[in-house]
C-alpha cells in the first residue's frame, strides 16, 4: 500500500507503528498502599488469563486429538506474566484465534511455539520498521477466516438438540462473544454453567420407598452375580457428569492400547450429565470405534437417557449398543465378540 499511495490504515497509522529494539529491564516499586487496590483487579485478570488459557488449549486438543496439561499450561503462562511487566509487558494469555491459525497451518509440537516466538522477536528486532505498514483490513480478513474456521459450525446443529438450559447458556455465551468481547461472554457463561451445574445436582437428589418390586427390578443391574468374560472391562461413572467432572474419564483414554475388545461403560449412578459430558462420550465412542473395540453403555437414568435421545447419541455408538442394564449389555458383548471375531474372515474373503 506504500508503493501505490493509497489512503489504507494501517498498523502504523492506527497504532505509531510496532517497537523497535529489546525492551528495557525496569523493577517497579512496590507500595502497600496499592495492594488494596490492585488485588481485586489482579486476581479478575489472572482468571480470565488463566480461562482463555485453558480454553485454548481445548480448541488445540478438538483440532489435533491431542491432550493438554493444565497444570504445565498454567504455570508456563504465569511464570512469563509476573517477569514480562519488569520490561514494559501486558499480562498475555494463550489466544484462541493464533492457536487455531498455527494448528491449521501444521503445528503439531511445542516447536511450534518456539518459532512463533522467535519469529516475532524477529520481526521486533529487524522488522518493526516493514511491520507497520500491514494494512489493517488485511489482518481483519485473516482474522475473519481464522475465526469462521474455528467456528465448528458443524456442532450448532446437536447444541440445538439438547436441553433449553444448554441451549440458553450457549446463546447467551455466543451473543455476548458478538457483541460485547470474548472477556464478559466467559464471565458470563462461566456463571450460567456454574447456576446450571448447581441445578442440575440439586434436582437428582429423590426420595422414594425402597419396595419389593424396585429390589426385583434392581437385580439387572448388580454385578455380584453376572460373570465378567476376559473380553470385557467394566468401567463406571458414578454422580453427575457436568462439565466440571469430564476430566474422570481420562482414565479409559489412558488405558486404550490394554483394553479388550469390548469395554462396557455403567451409567446407573450417573445422575445427571450436560452437553459438555455428552461430548467426551462421544469422542470417547469415536477413539474406541478407531482402535477397532466395541463401546457399550448400560443402565441410564432418566435425566441421562433423555438428553441422550435429544441429542440422537445413539448414531455414535449405535441404538444396539445403548443397553437397559448390565445383564443386557454382557449379552450384547457377547454378540459384539462374535462380530469382531469374524471380521478378518469377511476381509479375507471380500480380499479374494
Amino acid at each position: 500500500m506504500v508503493a501505490f499511495k493509497l489512503p489504507v490504515e494501517t498498523i502504523g497509522s492506527r497504532f505509531g507503528g510496532i517497537p523497535s529494539g529489546p525492551p528495557h529491564l525496569h523493577i517497579p516499586d512496590f507500595h502497600w498502599s496499592l495492594v488494596h487496590g490492585l488485588i481485586s483487579p489482579a486476581i479478575t485478570v489472572a482468571m480470565l488469563g488463566a480461562i482463555e488459557s485453558l480454553m485454548s488449549a481445548v480448541v488445540a486438543d478438538r483440532m489435533t486429538g491431542d491432550k493438554h496439561n493444565s497444570n504445565v499450561e498454567l504455570v508456563a503462562q504465569g511464570v512469563p506474566n509476573i517477569v514480562s511487566p519488569m520490561f514494559g509487558g501486558l499480562p498475555a494469555t494463550g489466544a484462541i484465534a493464533r492457536t487455531a491459525t498455527n494448528v491449521r497451518s501444521g503445528a503439531r509440537t511445542p516447536v511450534a511455539g518456539m518459532i512463533h516466538a522467535l519469529t516475532l522477536l524477529g520481526i521486533l528486532l529487524f522488522a518493526a520498521p516493514l511491520a507497520s505498514h500491514v494494512p489493517l483490513a488485511v489482518l481483519a480478513g485473516i482474522l475473519m477466516v481464522v475465526s469462521y474456521n474455528m467456528g465448528e459450525w458443524a456442532e450448532t446443529g446437536k447444541i440445538l438438540r439438547l436441553s433449553k438450559s444448554d441451549i440458553s447458556v450457549w446463546l447467551a455465551t455466543f451473543a455476548l462473544t458478538v457483541f460485547a468481547d470474548l472477556t464478559v461472554a466467559v464471565e458470563f457463561g462461566m456463571i450460567l454453567a456454574a447456576l446450571l451445574f448447581i441445578r442440575k445436582v440439586t434436582a437428582t437428589a429423590t426420595v422414594s420407598e425402597v419396595t419389593d418390586d424396585y429390589v426385583e427390578a434392581g437385580r439387572v443391574h448388580i454385578l455380584q452375580d453376572k460373570d465378567i468374560p476376559d473380553y470385557v472391562r467394566v468401567f463406571r461413572i458414578h454422580g453427575p457428569f457436568l462439565f466440571g467432572a469430564t476430566d474422570k474419564l481420562d482414565l479409559l483414554s489412558e488405558q486404550l492400547d490394554d483394553l479388550p475388545p469390548v469395554v462396557i461403560v455403567r451409567l446407573r449412578n450417573m445422575t445427571a450429565i450436560d452437553a459438555t459430558g455428552l461430548k467426551v462420550l462421544e469422542d470417547l465412542a469415536e477413539k474406541l470405534h478407531d482402535s477397532g473395540r466395541a463401546l457399550l453403555f448400560c443402565g441410564a437414568p432418566p435425566q441421562p437417557r433423555q438428553l441422550m435421545k435429544q441429542a440422537a447419541f445413539d448414531r455414535h455408538v449405535g441404538a444396539e449398543n445403548l443397553c437397559p442394564s448390565i445383564e443386557a449389555a454382557l449379552r450384547r458383548a457377547a454378540e459384539c465378540m462374535k462380530e469382531i471375531q469374524l471380521e478378518p474372515a469377511r476381509s479375507q474373503t471380500e480380499g479374494s
